[in-house]
Parts: C-alpha cells; structure tokens; sequence
C-alpha cells in the first residue's frame, strides 16, 4: 500500500518534466520573437533617417560592393556602365636620304582614349597624346634628348549627341570629315562646334557636315577661325561596286596668328609674320570601290581635288590620286597603297595638312606603302615616299630637280 504514492508521484513527476522542458522552448521562441521584432522596428527608424537625409542631400551613397560570382557585370555595379577605352602605340623606324644631310630616326607615338554614354543620347570623351602640343598634326615624339621624358598632352575633350541620325559634338573632337591626307592630317583635332546628319535616298546614301573651327583666340585683334562644310552622296553602280562623290568648302578667317608658330606656318607664303594668301578652299573628292575580286582584297580609287580661291599667287590648286588593293582588318590581310600628288605653294593651308615629308606644301609626290596583320591588334607598316619640289621658286635650299627619298618602318599595337 505504501508504494502506491510513491508510485503515483513518481509519475506526475515524469509526466511534468516534459512540460516544464516545452514551456522553456516556447518562451525562448517567444523571447527570439520579440527580438527579432525589436530589431526590425530600429532598422525601419534606421531607414526612415537615412531616406529623409537622402531628401535633404545630407549624405551620399557609396557605390554598392562587386559581385565577386559576376565578373561579367562588375562594371555595371561600378557604376561604370557606358565607359569605353581604347588606344594605341606606335613605333616607327624612319630613313631619310636628302642631299648632304642623310637621316635616321626612331619615333614613338601613343595615344589613350576614353568616352562615357551618360544616357542614350549624350556622351563625353577625352583622348591623351604624346607629342609637342604646340603642333596640331603629329603626335611623334624623336626618340633621343639623352633619355629625357616623353611629352604627353590632352589632345581631345569633347561633349557628343547623337539623336536619330544628327550628330553633334562640341569641345576638342575627332576629325569627323571625309579627307585625304592632302588636305587633313589625321591627328588633326578640331575644336569647336560640328554637326553631321545622314539619310537614305533609295539605294543611295546623303552625307551632310558642318564645322566651325575655332584656331587662335585673340583678346584685340580678331580671333581666327573657319565655317566649314561638307555634302557626301554614295551609292552602288553594279553588285560589288560602290561610287561615291564629296564636296567641301572651307573658309579661313586669319584675323589673328599671335598663337601660330614655326609648325603652323609651315610651308605656306608669309610677309609682315603673316599669311600671304586667305584660304577659301573648295574640295572635290570621288571614290571608286569594287568588293568582287575577294573580301580580302578589295579594291579602291580616289580623286581629291583642292583649289584655294583666296590665294595671292598662282600656286592655287592641289590634287592627290590614290589606288588601294587589300584591308587591314583581320590577321594574315595585306594592304597595297600608291598615291600621287602634286600640291602647290599657297593651296592648302599647310598648318593642317600632313606632314609625312619635310615639304608640306609645293611638292611632287610618289608614295608606296605595304601593311601587313600578322596578329589580331598587330599591324606592320612598310612606306616609301619619293618627293621633289615641285615650282623652283619657292624650293627654298633644295634642288628643284632632286629626287629626295624618305622610308619608314612602323610596328603598331592597337586596343
């Protein structure tokens, strides 16, 4: 009879451990609750100060971490979204061969650029040069001066639009007008105002460009500047063949040279520290393309045609005829180039023009070039110019009969 109790205590015991043991879990659930709670109710306040400060401009917002599992949209979460760089390095082995003054040289030019798209229509760019950056059409730098250090510059700053089919940049841009050499260089930068616009005409395509190029700001005298532009029609002849047909006008307003030097002037006639002649320029250039041979080599003609109504003398007109067999696009392309120009005194200005040999303007030009890709973002160049002056009048100190003969070497790495 006596174990009776102890039996029934000894149950209601065992029966209440398990309760006592499910009312503790409950309560550190519930006490888990009420933190967790309370957490959420101070990030909610947390929030709310940070938006409000936010309205106020108080604070800024720090870029958010890279995803280290996306590499492929790291720059996306940078913020570096629409940013595109490229440049280029060139180095060029030069022998020229003049009379009683044979020459060799080592050249080396590089270039670095960057744009940004800020939305689908605006963009900014800059590009970076070595170079003097007192000259506007070489970016060359002599490899000597016993190992002094390269001179790098901004070479372009620029604000684009692009809308449809009107392009508009201003600042310091890219040469964006159909050229030749003759009358262009292509490290010429124009500073400005250009716009361009391009239309369909059927199976015809209409090139429309404007350009207002400001050249030297004066406080006095009236600064110098060009109005320029440009109408391009192109259309297809016959399958694989391809015509087109350019027109320019240029009109220079030399008010002011206080920012021109010994570079500018260059080749061009001068009295009293000036200019001799304006330079009212109309150009005509036409191209002749034919694809049907191969992709890989095809085939190309053009005529640039120059004369300057503003000339003082009669050394006026320009022409350049160039044929062109191959590409450059892909490795193991070959690219054949001949050209023949006659350029006189006062006919282009010479302060834009290229400077390929010592004569920038009033030559006689032979020109033979051979590029090869042996890799993708690898070309070799091989040129080849053959020059003399052309009117004995203005040929200066050189011979007006001698052939002068400049070679050049270039190995040229791009990205």
């Amino acid at each position: 009879m006596r174990m009776r109790p102890l039996c029934l205590v000894a149950t209601a015991l065992g029966c209440a451990v398990p309760a006592l043991a499910e009312d503790d879990r409950v309560g550190a659930l519930e006490r888990q609750l009420a933190d967790q709670q309370a957490r959420i109710q101070r990030l909610e306040a947390l929030v709310a100060e940070q938006s409000e400060k936010l309205k106020q401009g108080d604070i800024s917002v720090p870029a958010p971490t890279p995803s280290r599992a996306a590499p492929d949209i790291r720059k996306v979460d940078a913020g570096l979204a629409g940013l595109d760089i490229s440049g280029d390095m060139r180095v060029r082995q030069e022998w020229n061969a003049v009379p009683g003054r044979d020459r060799s040289r080592i050249a080396i030019r590089a270039r670095l650029r960057a744009s940004y798209a800020i939305n689908d229509h605006l963009s900014i760019g800059t590009q970076i040069a070595t170079g003097d950056p007192d000259d506007p059409n070489s970016a060359d730098v002599t490899v000597g001066g016993f190992a002094d250090d390269l001179t790098v510059s901004l070479d372009q700053a620029w604000i684009r639009y692009a809308g449809g089919r009107l392009t508009a940049y201003v600042g310091k841009f890219p040469q964006m007008l159909q050229r030749t050499d003759m009358l262009w260089d292509g490290d010429v930068s124009p500073q400005g105002v250009a716009v361009a616009y391009d239309a369909e005409l059927g199976g015809a395509h209409l090139d429309g460009r404007g350009l207002y190029f400001v050249i030297d700001e004066a406080a006095v005298a009236r600064d110098s500047d060009m109005i320029g532009g440009q109408l391009a029609l192109s259309a297809p002849l016959a399958p694989g063949i391809k015509a087109g047909l350019t027109g320019s006008y240029y009109h220079y307003r030399l008010g002011s040279v206080a920012g021109a030097d010994a570079g500018d002037f260059r080749g061009n006639l001068l009295f009293g520290g000036r200019y001799l002649s304006d330079y009212h320029l109309l150009e005509g250039i036409a191209t002749l393309g034919w694809t049907g041979l191969s992709p890989r080599w095809p085939v190309g003609f053009t005529a640039d045609y120059v004369r300057n109504f503003g000339a003082a003398v009669s050394g006026d007109t320009a022409f350049n005829l160039e044929l062109t067999a191959g590409r450059t696009a892909a490795p193991g392309d070959w690219r054949i180039v001949y050209n023949y120009s006659e350029v006189e005194v006062d006919s282009v200005l010479a302060a834009f023009s290229h400077d390929n040999i010592d004569l920038s303007t009033n030559y006689r030009l032979h020109g033979l070039g051979l590029s090869y890709v042996p890799a993708s973002h690898l070309q070799l160049d091989l040129l080849w110019y053959h020059y003399r002056p052309l009117d004995p009048l203005y040929a200066g100190g050189l011979s007006p009969t001698e052939w002068l003969d400049r070679v050049r070497f270039a190995f040229l790495v791009s990205f």
